[in-house]
């Protein structure tokens, strides 16, 4: 099994950290998060990886061979000539991802998640399958009753983004987006069909292409997960990694 680890971005809400390192490369109990992630999902089944680079890439590169690989067939993204966002590292590394469904991950994400479920859990027929969970935040994905993604909204503001005329919000399941996809390789069609290129978010095409196309949310009980993106959530990444393992 094939797993994306998104690595390339720049960090900003690690700063100072990633001023001298990559966000991919930040120690959390004593480990860089690319190794508590790569550890998770080789643990899972996984024995080929693909990590997308753009911020101090020959760092994260030379890190995954002192790591001997993490024992795993590991490929690289290369973005040092620009960053693409997530939608465009995905379509970047295409051909290293083709062929068969893959897992996106972000590297800043730390879970409990049991890997091995959520891919049971995946609809069959949807483009992407995303985990959710119901956790307090400003942005939220959008889903109908069967867990279809309608649309996104920011509560702070007041926005709906949706292609869905006349969709209430009120009436959806709010859920915050985790970090987390199961997608299939028939998004590279859709891609080349729909005329997504260069650099470009996957949830705008999420939300784009959602009437379209069956967005999946699975959303486990009772869900432990961390984004260490940030400075303030660092400080206690350490203690949390502990407790998900």
């Amino acid at each position: 099994m094939k797993a994306l680890i998104f690595a390339a971005g720049l960090g900003t809400r690690l700063k100072p950290y990633t001023d001298t390192i990559p966000k991919a490369l930040v120690p959390v109990g004593g480990k860089p998060l690319l190794y508590h992630v790569a550890m998770k999902l080789k643990a899972a089944g996984f024995d080929e990886l693909v990590i997308n680079v753009h911020h101090f890439p020959d760092s994260i590169m030379d890190y995954v061979h002192e790591e001997k690989d993490f024992g795993m067939k590991v490929s690289f993204s290369d973005e040092r000539d620009f960053l693409r966002e997530t939608g465009g590292g995905i379509l970047y590394a295409r051909k290293m991802l083709e062929g068969a469904p893959f897992l996106v991950h972000n590297v800043d994400i730390l879970s409990d998640l049991d890997i091995g479920w959520f891919i049971s859990q995946a609809e069959p027929d949807a483009v992407a399958n995303i985990l959710v969970s119901d956790r307090e935040t400003q942005r939220y994905l959008l889903f109908d009753e069967n867990m279809r993604m309608v649309g996104w909204t920011n509560v702070a503001t007041g926005e709906v983004r949706t292609p869905f005329t006349g969709l209430d919000p009120g009436k959806c399941r709010r859920l915050a987006f985790s970090g987390v996809h199961l997608i299939s390789d028939r998004i590279f069609t859709i891609f080349d069909e729909d005329g997504w290129e260069g650099k470009f978010s996957i949830m705008d095409f999420y939300i784009k292409e959602c009437a379209k196309r069956i967005i999946h949310g699975i959303l486990p009980d009772g869900l432990k997960l961390m984004d260490v993106g940030k400075v303030e959530t660092l400080k206690d990444a350490g203690a949390f990694i502990s407790t998900i393992k």
